[in-house]
């Protein structure tokens, strides 16, 4: 049986404290503000491969020059480095990890890479499953990066 989208919270995520991750884990998030170039976000990421960030905004430049499977190799890096920092700062699968906290937002535009990505491809269950953990960790992060447009 293939994954909903829901349309409410995890249950138990409301319960948990927030996670807020470290400023050092942010590097890439002014990178994509600032349009930064795939060569300067490859030396980033080389510097700093931690940064989900900086995989989100290199999956997006290459969706941007139709490079969908580099894009999705990209995303699903940024994806993993996100799970691993939010795990390394004290979230357990659930509970909130607020958009409005800059730091957060590399993880957060990673799983929103993943979704377009994987739509890129035609990879909906990916699809569902990301925008519903997007969903769980904060219900403004999906609308924030447009992905339900």
């Amino acid at each position: 049986m293939s994954e909903q989208l829901r349309g409410g919270r995890d249950l138990f995520g409301s319960e948990k404290p927030e996670v807020r991750l470290p400023e050092e884990l942010a590097t890439a998030v002014n990178a994509e503000v600032a349009g930064a170039s795939v060569e300067a976000l490859e030396a980033l990421a080389e510097e700093n491969p931690r940064d989900s960030g900086v995989w989100a905004a290199l999956a997006t430049r290459h969706l941007t020059a139709g490079d969908a499977v580099t894009a999705y190799a990209c995303a699903r890096t940024g994806y993993h480095r996100g799970l691993d920092a939010l795990r390394g700062n004290g979230w357990r699968g659930t509970g909130p990890v607020p958009w409005d906290h800059m730091p957060n937002r590399g993880v957060l535009r990673a799983i929103g890479a993943l979704v377009s990505a994987a739509r890129a491809i035609n990879e909906e269950e990916e699809v569902i499953r990301c925008l519903n953990l997007l969903h769980d960790c904060d219900p403004a992060a999906a609308p924030a990066m447009r992905l339900l447009d």
